[in-house]
């Protein structure tokens, strides 16, 4: 693929910036040089007066919502641990209200048109045995068909578990508008796999790709280290050439948590994808 092909697909995920504001979000997204985003949307239903009209603002700045995102109340990501217990759909103590949140946010996103929306599911169990199994399968289908009556797809957040268990549901629970959003550095960070070889393996459903980087920790249990784009473990050109073999055509959205600098972070990565590609 040529490098116009690529750059023209970039987007910048929203809450990488921390914006208190569209018009925050609108000048950084300003600063970096890109008009497309992936738009964390749990903002506009919590605080609809600030970010009810974020869709209309867009349309009238020239920015397009690639996709969405939404997150879970609840969750704890101080540790691996922490977060295996409280993340995503499986805590029965917070999935009323996240349930409720969800269905909120399904109809936000439908009012903004959106075709994706990315989500941690939370850790899925290896085995059908696993007492947790049926009750994430159960939620998680309720997820899927809820977004299926507005004609919108679901990505899996890659990483909390390996590329293999994560194939192993998607064809278990067989929905065609329901794969992954595919981020190398998650695979790094939670230490689930060689990011290359699962992006091959979940190919076939390959929704969106994060743009983001990660340093394997090297005390087994323990989280990995983010890293800006090029300086951390994800081979980019074996990415890109694997992107390009599998006939991959989505939105590429750079995504960075970590750090203070994260205009220059998202900015320096635009330029390293643009420059390899």
């Amino acid at each position: 693929m040529s490098t116009s092909s690529h750059s023209s697909r970039l987007a910048v995920c929203s809450w990488s910036l921390q914006p208190i504001s569209p018009s925050d979000l609108f000048l950084a997204l300003d600063a970096i040089g890109i008009r497309r985003v992936q738009l964390a949307l749990d903002p506009l239903r919590e605080q609809s007066e600030i970010w009810g009209c974020f869709g209309t603002e867009a349309a009238q700045r020239g920015v397009s919502i690639v996709s969405g995102m939404f997150g879970m109340i609840g969750e704890d990501y101080s540790t691996l641990e922490s977060i295996k217990a409280t993340g995503g759909v499986v805590p029965d103590g917070t999935w009323e209200q996240n349930w409720q949140n969800i269905q909120k946010v399904a109809g936000i996103a439908a009012g903004l048109g959106l075709k994706l929306v990315t989500f941690h599911a939370g850790f899925l169990p290896h085995e059908e045995s696993d007492l947790d199994f049926g009750k994430l399968f159960t939620r998680v289908s309720m997820i899927a068909e809820l977004f299926a009556k507005y004609e919108i797809h679901l990505g899996f957040e890659t990483g909390q578990e390996t590329a293999e268990t994560l194939k192993s549901f998607l064809i278990k629970l067989g929905h065609p508008l329901v794969g992954v959003n595919f981020d190398p550095a998650n695979m790094l960070l939670y230490d689930k796999g060689n990011p290359i070889a699962a992006l091959h393996t979940l190919a076939p459903w390959l929704k969106q790709c994060h743009i983001k980087d990660a340093v394997r920790t090297t005390t087994p249990g323990t989280w990995g280290n983010e890293v800006p784009v090029g300086t951390g473990e994800v081979d980019w050109k074996a990415f890109f050439q694997t992107l390009s073999d599998i006939e991959y055509t989505g939105h590429l959205s750079i995504e960075r948590e970590a750090g203070d600098q994260r205009v220059r972070d998202i900015l320096s990565a635009r330029e390293y994808v643009t420059d390899l590609i």
